[in-house]
């Protein structure tokens, strides 16, 4: 059973020959009782307190497991992240190849066809030429053929 400052307070004690001294005994239950009444203050206070740190305790926990929870998901997101973007720059790196193996087929396939057309060119070039040359000496041959008949023909018509 546990002994409150009431239960000191109210304490009787018998008295008997040659006893204690009343006065005394009441003065040091007095102060008995104050001082217990002090230390359970400070109790009940200090459970208070305890209960307060015990639920501060809790806060700062929840908040840890949510920080902790936070950078677990930071890392994931930075890791997803970062996957995400190598496969971005790969995916750009073989799109720039691509790209790149399009316009150099497309520049040999039109230097092909730049050679085809020099080749038509210089064929043309040829048959120009070949005309060009029967061209004139056809003319040079109308031209000797003139000036043949003209010396078969007398002076006199020809003045005519």
């Amino acid at each position: 059973m546990r002994i409150t400052p009431l239960d000191i307070q109210q304490k009787q004690f018998a008295s008997k020959f040659r006893g204690f001294d009343m006065e005394e005994v009441d003065s040091f239950l007095e102060l008995l009782r104050e001082e217990m009444e002090e230390l359970l203050r400070d109790n009940a206070n200090l459970r208070d307190e305890a209960r307060r740190f015990e639920k501060q305790l809790k806060e700062y926990k929840n908040i840890e497991t949510t920080l902790r929870d936070t950078l677990v998901k930071t890392q994931e997101i930075v890791e997803e992240y970062r996957s995400t973007a190598k496969r971005d720059a790969e995916l750009m790196r073989k799109e720039a190849e691509l790209e790149a193996d399009k316009i150099l087929h497309n520049a040999q396939k039109r230097v092909v066809e730049i050679h085809e057309d020099i080749t038509d060119l210089k064929g043309i070039r040829r048959h120009f030429k070949e005309e060009m040359r029967r061209l004139i000496e056809g003319h040079l041959t109308m031209i000797e053929f003139d000036k043949e008949r003209e010396e078969e023909i007398p002076d006199e018509i020809q003045n005519t």
